[in-house]
């Protein structure tokens, strides 16, 4: 006789998959066994989504056969093709029947032994847990860069999260609810649930190498997450640039003035003609810059007033 799934779980694991078949049953080869020992410690229930965004590779099949071998708590949701990490969360919010939810990648950079932390926080009462990667196995140029965009971040959204790279985080359901009730197009759902917030914590835990293939985030796609985490959540830079176009104008303005009252006072030169270009080169290239931030924020309305479905899934893989 075949199981059913838990009807109302206690936990619930969102794992986006993208081409990952090198790694799953390592995955899985430690993941259920802490969720079962942890189930039988805090004696509560769990269930894990899986979301595969349109992986190229055998994750769709290998996914399915584990949902044939463990059914009572594996669902297995198929987008129809790629959407990006965060829609896939967000269908794995969807489908998710937890009270508490906790995100995790499946390269096993995050341990799932350390789900056990996370849920001893949210069953405290915490409504959000962010994490903090301890001794990151990370290269120097991607941690640099991660400590940067953090600080940068928070100095202009005020959303505080030391370390949002990593996924490995907890939701309460009203957190959850709350996400999903956002009809964004393109968001940072740690950065979004921690808006909703109203008793979060932050924790640290371990970092492993990856256990196989390699990242799906290039240096494109790190930039492009940070401007729609910026974008997203305020409109400071915007009247950043704003104020530089005032300042700017005031000291074009300026110079102009100067240069009018030399050219009568001491007649033409062309000594400085080269200063004036070199000038001109550098508002145009601040202009163009504020054009950019321009389309950056109107590209953002734009995607939200077309309101195509953020994400397409292909099937639900689960037992009933």
């Amino acid at each position: 006789m075949t199981a059913n799934l838990v009807a109302n779980p206690t936990l619930s694991i969102v794992i986006p998959v993208y081409n990952e078949e090198d790694g799953l049953e390592a995955l899985f080869s430690r993941l259920y066994p802490a969720l079962d020992a942890l189930a039988s410690k805090r004696n509560i229930s769990y269930e894990i989504v899986f979301v595969n965004d349109g992986s190229t590779d055998r994750s769709a099949g290998i996914l399915s056969k584990q949902v044939e071998l463990r059914p009572e708590v594996t669902r297995a949701v198929l987008f129809h093709s790629n959407f990006g990490q965060h829609m896939a969360i967000m269908a794995g919010f969807e489908y998710a029947k937890g009270e508490h939810i906790i995100t995790l990648d499946a390269d096993l950079q995050n341990p799932p032994e350390e789900i056990d932390a996370l849920t001893e926080q949210l069953l405290k009462g915490h409504d959000y847990v962010g994490t903090i990667r301890a001794d990151r196995r990370d290269s120097f140029f991607r941690k640099f860069a991660s400590r940067a965009m953090n600080r940068l971040r928070e100095n202009i959204t005020r959303i505080t999260m030391t370390d949002q790279g990593c996924m490995l985080r907890g939701y309460s359901r009203r957190i959850v609810d709350l996400v999903r009730q956002c009809d964004e197009s393109n968001t940072f759902i740690p950065a979004l649930a921690y808006t909703f917030s109203a008793n979060p914590v932050e924790i640290t835990v371990k970092h492993e190498e990856r256990f196989a293939g390699e990242s799906k985030y290039s240096l494109y796609q790190l930039i492009r997450l940070n401007f729609d985490l910026v974008t997203g959540f305020s409109v400071m830079p915007l009247q950043i640039f704003s104020i530089l176009g005032m300042l700017l104008s005031l000291a074009a303005g300026s110079l102009f003035i100067y240069l009018l009252v030399r050219r009568f006072v001491l007649g033409a030169e062309v000594e400085g003609v080269f200063t004036l270009f070199a000038l001109t080169f550098f508002l145009i290239g601040v202009m163009l810059f504020g054009l950019g931030l321009l389309g950056e924020y109107i590209g953002r309305i734009y995607q939200q007033i077309r309101k195509r479905p953020r994400y397409v899934v292909q099937t639900v893989l689960e037992k009933k």
